[in-house]
């Protein structure tokens, strides 16, 4: 079966999608929509994934105008291609694209954000959100929150939609001792770390984590917090570093490639993270797998991984206080409860998050697309 794999930029969740893909009995094409200048994955395509070649995929394009631009080259590539499925998302760019070009069978997938955030921005975007649904042949999400809300939006059949985390690899993703020499630096000793590995951009609320953590660290000197990435906001990353007097305190490694981030996992105490929407976060995944106690904003898509007191803690959206106060009560933990969260953690990311067995249901999915007749085609709407 031809396959095109259609999305907005190349992150890990891509790479790990295609890398599933290049190892099935299907053909398979990349179409890239932008590069927006952040470097999410440092890893090449997998080998016997074809990149489809076209003016996008170079450059920032963010609009519904420059996405609607490129449509007739967009049909171009479907004619040259002849894709049996086309897989596509985010929904308002990938997604709506496809939906217009009257590709199918489609199957449209929901990155989180774009359902739970993006389709309230404005009239435009919830008709661009609710046009890709109504012309997609199945929905792919990664969460109950977003199943709810797409099905709020139009009434999409229970049994269109397939619903798995994406998953991370359980190898690479374990307890364990740390070889980062983090607690050799001057005054990281006997640290306790705080670990976030969100972008710096406004969704992911690195304010409101900083913020805390400057207030928890005024009653409990011996935090440290790592930020790894970088993004947009690091002007003001910075700013409020040098505000809260916090130089030494904490440390940006930068993009760290995938092959690293497991060690800084390991070399932790917490992970935090105060995004202001989340699906079903890999990170998150990624920490809880690492036997890493968690903290993270109070929302749908978290409520389906943490159980307050159980393996972590919920902070509700932008409440600085409230970070700082579980960041203190998380030091607190006595040694049996970190145990217990340690493996409770470890044991739910072995039963829901393997994505060597995630892999497989989207693979299923491709199979009953192939039987799938596909929506009768609209004429094309005005923008």
């Amino acid at each position: 079966m031809r396959v095109l794999y259609f999305s907005r930029d190349y992150t890990t969740h891509d790479c790990r999608f295609l890398t599933a893909l290049a190892n099935s009995k299907h053909e398979v094409w990349f179409l890239r929509l932008e590069d927006d200048g952040l470097v999410y994955d440092k890893r090449s395509l997998p080998e016997r994934v074809h990149i489809a070649k076209w003016s996008g995929g170079k450059h920032p394009i963010n609009t519904p105008e420059s996405w609607w631009r490129l449509l007739p080259e967009f049909t171009e590539i479907l004619d040259k291609i002849k894709p049996d499925i086309v897989h596509a998302g985010p929904v308002q760019s990938c997604g709506f694209m496809t939906a217009v070009a009257g590709a199918h069978p489609f199957l449209l997938t929901s990155w989180g954000s774009d359902i739970l955030v993006d389709s309230d921005h404005n009239e435009l975007w919830r008709w661009m959100t609710r046009y890709a649904l109504e012309h997609s042949d199945m929905l792919l999400c990664d969460c109950n929150a977003v199943r709810v809300k797409a099905q709020q939006i139009v009434s999409y059949p229970d049994d269109c939609i397939v619903q798995f985390p994406w998953g991370i690899d359980l190898h690479k993703f374990s307890p364990g001792r740390s070889n980062l020499p983090l607690r050799s630096q001057p005054g990281w000793e006997d640290a306790f770390i705080v670990l976030s590995t969100r972008s710096w951009e406004p969704i992911y609320g690195i304010d409101v984590l900083l913020n805390g953590f400057a207030s928890a660290y005024a009653e409990e000197r011996k935090l440290r917090l790592v930020l790894l990435g970088s993004g947009s906001l690091a002007p003001e990353v910075n700013r409020l570093i040098e505000l809260h007097e916090l130089d030494g305190l904490v440390l940006r490694p930068g993009r760290i490639s995938q092959e690293d981030i497991p060690e800084y996992f390991r070399a932790a105490d917490l992970y935090a993270s105060c995004a202001h929407s989340d699906g079903t976060s890999i990170s998150l995944l990624e920490a809880m797998a690492s036997g890493l106690p968690v903290l993270v904003t109070d929302g749908p898509g978290n409520r389906e991984w943490v159980v307050p007191g159980e393996n972590g803690w919920l902070a509700p959206d932008g409440n600085t206080g409230e970070v700082a106060r579980l960041i203190l009560d998380s030091v607190h933990l006595d040694t049996a409860t970190r145990q217990r969260v340690v493996q409770r953690n470890r044991n739910i990311a072995e039963k829901r998050a393997n994505w060597d067995w995630n892999a497989a249901k989207l693979l299923q999915t491709y199979d009953q697309l192939e039987k799938k007749e596909g929506k009768h085609e609209t004429d094309m709407p005005r923008l």
